[in-house]
């Protein structure tokens, strides 16, 4: 069963900080070659955006260690 990473941004720039990170973290998959990601933004409301993540059993350790998700699903 494969999990969900998640981070998650507060404040008025929440979605511009959160398409950013979205931005390198699609990058930190490729360079590791985790072709069979998806990663994807939602919001819990105004002032809050979430980006998340969601990899093959083999790469959530590198994710975890490098990239320290704030949750897990």
């Amino acid at each position: 069963m494969q999990k969900t990473f998640y981070w998650d941004f507060f404040g008025p720039d929440a979605p511009k900080t959160a398409e950013h990170f979205k931005r390198h973290l699609q990058q930190f998959l490729e360079r590791n070659g985790c072709t069979d990601s998806e990663t994807g933004m939602s919001s819990a409301g105004a002032g809050h955006q979430a980006v998340s993540c969601r990899v093959a059993p083999e790469f959530e350790q590198a994710v975890l260690s490098a990239l320290r998700p704030r949750r897990t699903e």
